[in-house]
């Protein structure tokens, strides 16, 4: 369902400022990875003798058509399948029976029962320049053709509803109905996120703002934290330095503790201002990432988004 009403204020990005540089950067990260996946693990044979008929599988994506596909090999980031005129990689994330968090050698061991299975599968990204065609197992249970109306009804700046289906360090992966958008990391909150697993969790349904569609590469980049407006434009209204309020210990540095606010804006408690025991000699010890802590507002700097705060007590 898509919600074009109530979006608040916020400093919005025109779709116009989305273009092909835009993509590149904010998915440079999920290249790498991609790229990663594809490295020649155990099981994956060589493939310089398959010709693929790029005509037959750019008419697949585009019509968004349900494939059947034999398994020949794997890696350890998902496995390789082909049939008459089409080859390609389906990553581990788009498998429906592999599970998040497997150890790498059971994961192995489970992609190598995959060998000589036959799967149903759309292609969700086909790029002849870089001879690639990603395949997807997950996308092929929305049905065939649901694809074209999915990118009819989006647009930018709608609010949609999805499930998370993958999460990576850059981000996490939105199922919108058979077609996947990406959260990228710098779009779930306005405070820092060292890891999209600490917001987010594969099988989570969530609420997201389209702020990019591009049809021909298949990719919809979203967000999580414009559904709220940015608390920083607001904190020097809501606290005063001196301010005693509540905090979460987010993250331990050599040269103090990260703390959020409960607004979703992390400030530094610096360790000149932390009192260590004696027999201490670092304050990760005594403060640890999801303890709750009071905290002393010493002073806010809301253009460069930085808050100086320091400990008052731990709850």
């Amino acid at each position: 369902m898509v919600n074009y009403q109530g979006l608040p204020e916020m400093n919005s990005i025109g779709s116009e400022e989305f273009d092909e540089g835009w993509w590149s950067s904010v998915l440079a990260d999920e290249e790498a990875h991609r790229e990663e996946m594809r490295t020649i693990g155990v099981g994956e044979p060589q493939q310089s003798t398959f010709e693929v008929d790029w005509d037959l599988a750019m008419a697949a994506f585009q019509q968004d058509e349900i494939l059947k596909l034999v398994v020949h090999g794997f890696n350890r980031g998902g496995v390789l399948v082909q049939t008459d005129g089409i080859q390609g990689f389906v990553p581990v994330s788009h498998l429906v029976e592999i599970q998040p968090g497997l150890a790498e050698e059971e994961r192995r061991d489970i992609l190598s029962e995959y060998i000589g299975r036959e799967l149903e599968l759309k292609i969700i990204e086909c790029e002849p320049k870089q001879e690639r065609v990603v395949l997807s197992e997950r996308a092929a249970l929305a049905g065939g053709g649901c694809r074209k109306g999915i990118f009819m009804t989006l647009c930018v700046d709608a609010i949609t509803t999805g499930t998370v289906t993958n999460i990576t360090d850059f981000g996490a992966f939105v199922d919108l109905g058979g077609v996947e958008g990406l959260i990228h990391v710098s779009e779930l909150s306005w405070g820092r996120v060292q890891h999209p697993s600490e917001l987010l969790s594969i099988g989570d349904t969530v609420d997201v703002l389209v702020l990019a569609i591009n049809e021909e590469t298949g990719r919809i980049a979203l967000s999580l934290k414009r559904l709220s407006s940015n608390p920083w434009d607001s904190i020097s209204a809501r606290y005063r330095p001196g301010d005693v309020v509540a905090a979460t210990i987010t993250t331990s540095m050599r040269y103090g503790v990260f703390a959020r606010l409960d607004e979703g804006v992390e400030g530094l408690i610096h360790i000149s201002t932390i009192s260590i025991p004696k027999n201490e000699k670092d304050a990760s010890r005594l403060l640890k990432p999801g303890m709750r802590v009071q905290v002393r507002i010493l002073h806010i700097d809301r253009e460069r988004r930085r808050l100086g705060l320091g400990l008052a007590q731990i709850e």
